[in-house]
């Protein structure tokens, strides 16, 4: 290789990383910025309800009524507490599973967040990744990446927040997981599940299997912990979690 092409291609690459350093900076800078702004807000905002910035988070996603819950726990013994509701601006698909890559539909069933699947990089302003496919949905032969609570208003099988939610929603994630939680559980539902709203799926070809979810909504519900998830003979299974 001569000489003017080598230089040329060095020059090139010492771009490309002086180019990538200078991004990741400025990503730094915004999520600094972001802290600065919102830390003290969300802080008195949880103050207000006898809450702590820090604690163990809990998420609850809801299609048809486009909510997400979120929820903390002052310690791991006592039950989770209720904060705050945050409307969901758009989910793609319909009211069921996601089964495929490229389907466009956002995900029902139970996953958990840790640090590995925050991205503060997102081109989506902020997000963190719900890990889909769970264990259950990989032994189903589900497939699909990159399933995403997010910030904007677009989605092709993500839950978009809009910038605004997504800051409040990832710096509490954050601030439980830099705290010594190892990570945060995800329960995503069709709908909030009244025995009233199953009575609707009677005849709905995915009865079978929000009966099941049903039943981890249901331990939240009356315990106000959720359960460890685990599954068996292609079902979800719920136990104490400790």
């Amino acid at each position: 290789m001569n000489r003017p092409l080598i230089f040329i291609i060095t020059i090139f690459c010492l771009v490309s990383m002086i180019s990538l350093i200078t991004s990741r900076e400025s990503l730094r800078k915004n999520l600094d910025e972001i802290r600065k702004r919102l830390i003290p807000k969300i802080k008195e905002e949880l103050e207000e309800k006898g809450l702590e910035l820090g604690s163990k988070v809990f998420i609850r996603i809801f299609k048809e009524e486009k909510i997400l819950e979120l929820w903390l726990q002052e310690n791991e013994k006592t039950p989770f507490r209720f904060f705050k509701s945050f409307p969901i601006c758009n989910y793609s698909g319909y009211l069921g599973p996601k089964l495929q890559e490229g389907d466009l539909q956002a995900p029902e069933g139970f996953y958990s967040v840790d640090k590995s699947k925050m991205n503060p990089n997102s081109k989506f302003h902020l997000s963190f990744n719900l890990g889909f496919p769970n264990s259950l949905e990989s032994d189903l032969g589900r497939t699909g990446s990159f399933l995403m609570v997010h910030g904007g208003c677009v989605s092709t099988g993500c839950f978009a927040m809009t910038n605004k939610w997504i800051e409040e929603i990832y710096l509490i994630a954050e601030a439980s997981l830099e705290s010594g939680h190892h990570s945060f559980d995800v329960h995503s539902f069709p709908f909030k599940m009244s025995v009233e709203k199953m009575e609707r799926t009677s005849n709905q070809r995915w009865k079978i299997f929000w009966e099941n979810l049903k039943q981890g909504y249901d331990w939240f519900e009356s315990k106000k912990i959720p359960p460890r998830v685990d599954h068996k003979n292609k079902m979800y299974t719920f136990k104490d979690a400790f």
